[in-house]
């Protein structure tokens, strides 16, 4: 979308929020989209056509949203009460919401006939069921992923994920700063077992002890209690990412790689989804052609999403199918090509060779693609992780690396590991299986969340 800098506006006091707000009585004279969750009902057009806002309730709504906090949470609570299931009265305050937010007029319809679009194919009807994916749509559409609402329910959920080794982690670390008063090293080799039994292996674990006895000693820190903190100023070392270019030459294109049951499918998705709430025109192309099953899942992603879709049947030159939604996607305006691809690391060698063919024919119709080769990992794998970051960085490179699964199962330790040993940055990690579950991986946030230390600490 292109209304990203009308929030800023938003932020910048009360004053300018107010004069947003209460410019859009007079504007809400168009047609607003219509109704595709409810065929039968009078069209979101027409409702929204009427001068709703000179009624008393809306002149209401617009003071309790001018006079709010300026929060998306809040604003769409506001806009939201009294509002039980999707209909006319839902597609009026969205519009109402988004015009509020000096969004185009034509823009603020695309983004709500999107939604009807998707209520319709998920079938979703009560707003219990939808609502935030709801305020995830509008926080990637206005530019506010970085709000403190958003990035608190964000780590929530990243602490929610990481319960199992943070469980274990801090009980060792309890027990180990309760026996030890000084940084002696029978406290440093104990240290070293319990990297290991979290998940790091063995050489990242021999490693951050090394790290950590080198930052203590330029800090003159001597008493076991102190390493905690040491620990989490080192583990944010580990995982801040250089600097890059990111201006590419468009279509953006994005390999994405990793072994089968990952969960690569659905990570491809998700990324498509924050693409396309974002404005931008997504093709994903099925280049995994060795499983059937492969392409017919993307197909249905691909439809739910909103993104082209460009395939063969199964079985056929995977690199042919790259060849060709390189060009389609030239020839149609893409944005960006997510160009998945197959995973049989039992046939290590022929799928080396594939990913090479693949990546030589993406740079010789588009020069510089790929531009991105994403790895994604299973962080409930463990050990695993780390030898497919080592076997595909190895054949095929890789820029960067999604970890996903991370709910309670997940052994937290391997993100620590993967991202030490092979110097590759984390961008996203899987919370969940909705779309919103994807989320820009913060490695300070990740090392709290492991670590269980609080904010103000």
């Amino acid at each position: 979308m292109g209304f990203f800098s009308a929030i800023k506006k938003m932020f910048g006091g009360a004053e300018d929020a107010a004069n947003a707000a209460q410019e859009v009585p007079a504007e809400i004279d168009a047609a607003a989209p219509e109704s595709l969750a409810e065929p039968a009902a009078k069209p979101a057009a027409e409702s929204a056509a009427r001068p709703f806002a000179a009624s008393a309730a809306d002149e209401a709504l617009t003071l309790r949203l001018r006079e709010a906090e300026p929060r998306l949470s809040v604003w769409l609570g506001i806009v939201l009460e009294g509002v039980d299931e999707a209909g006319d009265l839902l597609w009026q305050r969205l519009f109402f919401l988004l015009r509020a937010l000096d969004a185009p007029e034509a823009e603020a319809q695309n983004f709500v006939r999107d939604f009807q679009e998707w209520l319709t194919r998920m079938d979703y009807r009560q707003v219990e069921e939808f609502r935030s994916e709801l305020q995830y749509r509008l926080a990637l559409a206005l530019d506010m992923e970085d709000e403190e609402d958003e990035r608190n329910r964000l780590f929530l959920k990243i602490s929610l994920g990481l319960s199992r080794t943070r469980e274990q982690f801090s009980k060792g670390l309890d027990a180990l700063f309760a026996g030890h008063g000084e940084l002696d090293d029978a406290f440093w080799e104990e240290l070293e077992e319990l990297f290991i039994m979290a998940d790091l292996g063995y050489e990242p674990s021999i490693e951050l002890v090394e790290r950590l006895k080198e930052r203590a000693r330029k800090e003159k820190v001597t008493e076991s209690t102190k390493v905690r903190q040491l620990l989490m100023a080192e583990v944010e070392e580990i995982f801040r990412a250089p600097r890059r270019i990111a201006a590419v030459n468009q279509p953006e294109v994005v390999l994405m790689i990793g072994v089968n049951g990952v969960g690569k499918t659905t990570t491809i998705a998700k990324l498509a989804h924050r693409d396309r709430m974002q404005g931008k025109k997504v093709m994903i192309a099925a280049a995994d052609t060795f499983r059937a099953a492969a392409i017919e899942q993307l197909q249905v992603w691909a439809g739910r999403v909103g993104a082209l879709f460009h395939a063969r049947t199964a079985g056929s030159d995977p690199a042919a199918v790259a060849y060709e939604a390189m060009d389609r996607a030239l020839q149609e305006g893409v944005d960006v090509l997510y160009v998945d691809t197959a995973g049989r690391l039992q046939t290590k060698v022929n799928l080396m060779e594939e990913l090479s063919k693949i990546r030589q024919v993406l740079g010789k119709k588009h020069a510089g693609a790929p531009h991105r080769t994403i790895l994604v990992i299973d962080a409930t794998t463990g050990q695993n992780a780390l030898s497919q970051t080592k076997l595909f960085k190895e054949a095929a490179g890789i820029d960067e690396l999604i970890i996903t699964k991370l709910d309670g199962t997940a052994k937290g330790g391997v993100a620590i590991a993967v991202a030490m040993q092979h110097h590759l940055p984390i961008t996203y990690v899987g919370l969940g299986e909705k779309m919103e579950d994807l989320r820009p991986f913060s490695g300070e946030d990740y090392a709290r969340a492991l670590l269980g230390v609080k904010e103000d600490a």
